[in-house]
């Protein structure tokens, strides 16, 4: 069982066969709480949640459920938690966003506070197929089980003898996670299961394991869909604020639909909080990424979730974008405008003449597999 101090592993070349058949390997760490906000969460019931000196803190209520809008399938999680007064904590998997998390095909980790009264404690949770395990300190949880594949991730809040003063606050200082079956989508050696859009300008080319894209514009497509998944790619920038985009549920062959992951790292003056034409991470045409984090000439990781109308996006392990699409269906397939359910194509996009991007390292975790 990994804990907090496990090293990080990430898709290398080394996880790929001689062959370039994709075999499943674990991903690169994303923090879930990022330390300064709730953003990316969902506050359910009346508990006041919010941050000081770094820790998210839970209090002032009967019960709550603190649940991230993000849905995960196989995974690692690793959290530093505690509670102080009357009550119970829960770290909820692959809970549904309302109801009963164990009625409704969750699984949860209790700590009780008479037991561990204001404590740091170190818990970690493995998900891992029908598998459910976990451990606090070190010590084996009993009885997890969970009939849902795939689900949210939340902190639950409960009071004992409302009566009797304010009631617990449960702290989080640490919760991250990182999934568990990503496959290679990319061989590192040749583009093997991917297609190029003919008749434009955009010049793609493999080699030291990364795919290379100049000029433009173009477009590069995976032969096979997806429509729920979890994304995780390398990309560097090998000029100053090139622009370029990591496309989901794109239709076969159609140039630039779908949705668009933002490839752009500049932003005004000297803050990173302002994004210039939605920054790396935002989804093009629908929300400013809230911070860019990536910089031009260095190597960064991108993770994409997506699942049903909500999608999620993170920049080395920060989350920088959260969406639900509530808009009516996009007839045409184009993200910018419109609700796009269908499975579709991921494709990478050549911008312009200027384009020279790399990519490596490119897998996904296919939830509807």
């Amino acid at each position: 069982m990994g804990h907090i101090g496990k090293r990080i592993c990430t898709l290398a070349a080394s996880a790929l066969l001689a062959t370039g058949a994709a075999s499943a390997a674990e991903g690169s760490w994303i923090n879930l709480y990022d330390g300064e906000s709730t953003f990316g969460w969902t506050n359910i019931g009346n508990v006041a949640w919010s941050v000081e000196d770094g820790v998210l803190n839970g209090e002032d209520g009967d019960g709550g459920f603190l649940v991230h809008n993000a849905t995960f399938k196989d995974f690692e999680l690793s959290a530093t938690i505690k509670i102080d007064g009357p009550g119970s904590l829960g770290l909820a998997v692959r809970a549904p966003m309302e109801g009963n998390t164990a009625e409704n095909g969750g699984a949860s980790v209790y700590i009780e506070n008479e037991e561990r009264k204001g404590e740091w404690h170190e818990v970690t949770v493995r998900a891992k197929g029908s598998n459910i395990s976990a451990t606090v300190d070190g010590e084996a949880v009993e009885g997890l089980s969970a009939s849902n594949d795939r689900g949210h991730i939340g902190i639950q809040y409960h009071r004992y003898h409302k009566s009797r003063g304010r009631g617990p606050v449960i702290s989080v200082k640490e919760l991250k996670l990182r999934p568990l079956q990503v496959e290679p989508i990319f061989n590192g050696e040749n583009l093997d299961g991917w297609n190029i859009i003919p008749d434009h300008q955009s010049e793609f080319s493999v080699s030291d394991g990364e795919l290379h894209i100049i000029n433009g514009n173009g477009q590069i497509e995976t032969a096979n869909f997806y429509r729920d998944f979890l994304l995780q790619i390398d990309v560097i920038s090998n000029g100053d604020h090139l622009n370029s985009g990591v496309f989901f549920r794109g239709p076969q062959g159609i140039f630039w639909k779908g949705y668009e992951s933002q490839l752009r790292n500049e932003w005004q003056r000297d803050d990173r909080t302002k994004p210039v034409d939605f920054g790396t991470g935002g989804i093009y045409g629908v929300q400013e990424t809230r911070k860019v984090v990536s910089s031009d000439h260095e190597w960064f990781t991108k993770t994409i979730v997506a699942n049903g109308n909500h999608m999620a996006v993170w920049i080395n392990g920060y989350q920088v974008s959260d969406f639900f699409d509530t808009r009516p269906v996009s007839p045409e397939h184009d993200g910018k405008n419109g609700y796009v359910p269908e499975a579709g194509t991921i494709h990478l996009q050549g911008h312009d003449p200027t384009t020279n991007l790399s990519f490596k390292n490119i897998g996904l975790e296919d939830y509807n597999k």
